[in-house]
């Protein structure tokens, strides 16, 4: 059969048999301008299940469009105005029967005079901004950690160093809320340089034992907590209310083979890699795009944070270890460790709560193993790092 698609009159008569087929929900008047003339058409408005079908007054079919064809016009609000999207001709409806208007509406995705495309759009936005958040928080909580250990071996030592200096420099302003400068580090004064010189042979004995691949750089500061922190690069902080409580050169040796063991394993590093990842992710959820301070969050995260209990041990292993090579008493760490928890006192970052210590103490003294034992330094220099910070008048 030849085709007839070049004949108007032909295109009437296949859209008035289809008109005759299909059901009609709607049929309600209408304003019809076919776009040729400025003729208003008086017609028929018909809601067919594919289609809106328009009817002139003698029942021809002026035009059919489908529903995803439609597009709003510019029109009063009391009036829904319609056009083809992509039609050359300028043909348009006008509807001003409310349930009408509604009716089309319903069936149309481009006519949104309800707003429900818009609360549709609202709806997924919604549900992919949870969707991402819930996202973020797994990856951080799970993929960060993770990326973070396989990431601590691969950075050089010299960028370790360099992150600790900076961290370094945070954790000291953080630390000092009295202002006191070079005051703040102990061991600098003039009666203090004897304690100083004691200090750093103890540290010495336990840095060459130990054979790091990174120099070490630890201090003595004026606070009175019995604590002591690892950071990043191989900077150490011991704090004078640890000294206080250190009985015997061992116990303090215990305390800083302990925080070697961080060093060594680059605990401090992964550490930080974990939570600045964490704060850059959440930073770039709320806008900050900077990550939050990097430096700052990871002094504070050295600072407040503690490391899990496999962690620990692992640090106490390579602390009974390293005392052995020194000739040290292997059974200190947990000594003092069982003497500070047992104190009314904060405990120090390697303390966490009193059962844990005495399991860690048990798991210490298992460890160490009778040998022979030197003094690592003799009564005189211990009695000078007791007095390391006895300048009263820098505090």
């Amino acid at each position: 059969m030849i085709p007839n698609s070049g004949n108007p009159f032909s295109e009437e008569i296949m859209l008035e048999q289809r008109a005759v087929s299909e059901p009609v929900a709607t049929s309600e008047p209408g304003i019809f301008f076919d776009g040729a003339t400025t003729a208003r058409h008086d017609v028929t408005v018909e809601l067919a299940p594919d289609v809106l079908r328009i009817r002139a007054a003698d029942g021809r079919v002026l035009a059919e469009w489908r529903y995803d064809q439609l597009e709003t016009l510019s029109s009063p609000d009391d009036v829904l105005r319609l056009g083809k999207a992509g039609s050359p001709m300028l043909a348009r409806l006008e509807v001003r029967d409310p349930q009408l208007a509604a009716a089309i509406d319903e069936r149309s995705l481009p006519v949104d005079r309800s707003g429900r495309s818009e609360r549709h759009m609202r709806t997924k936005v919604t549900l992919w901004s949870l969707a991402a958040t819930a996202s973020l928080l797994l990856v951080a909580i799970v993929g960060v950690p993770l990326i973070a250990t396989q990431l601590t071996p691969l950075i050089p030592y010299a960028v370790e160093r360099k992150l600790g200096a900076a961290i370094d420099r945070q954790a000291r302003a953080s630390l000092d809320t009295g202002h006191a400068g070079a005051a703040f580090e102990c061991g600098n004064a003039g009666n203090e340089k004897q304690g100083r010189a004691a200090f750093d042979k103890l540290m010495g004995q336990l840095e060459t034992a130990a054979a790091l691949p990174i120099p070490l750089k630890a201090v003595v500061l004026r606070q009175p907590e019995a604590n002591a922190f690892a950071f990043p690069g191989g900077y150490i902080y011991v704090f004078q209310g640890l000294l206080d409580k250190a009985e015997t050169p061992d116990e303090l040796a215990g305390v800083i083979a302990h925080e070697l063991g961080h060093v060594a394993h680059r605990d401090g590093t992964r550490s930080v890699l974990s939570h600045t990842a964490m704060s850059f992710l959440f930073g770039m959820l709320l806008g900050d795009f900077v990550g939050g301070g990097a430096v700052l969050i990871a002094a504070k995260t050295v600072l407040s944070s503690s490391y899990s209990r496999d962690v620990e041990a692992s640090a106490d292993g390579y602390a009974v270890d390293l005392m052995h090579k020194v000739q040290g008493d292997p059974r200190a760490l947990g000594t003092i460790l069982n003497r500070i928890a047992g104190t009314s006192h904060p405990g120090p970052k390697l303390l966490l709560d009193h059962p844990e210590t005495k399991d860690r103490v048990a798991a210490i003294n298992a460890m160490a193993q009778s040998g022979p034992m030197t003094p690592l330094i003799d009564k005189a220099e211990w009695a000078d790092i007791k007095r390391i910070c006895s300048d009263r008048e820098t505090k």
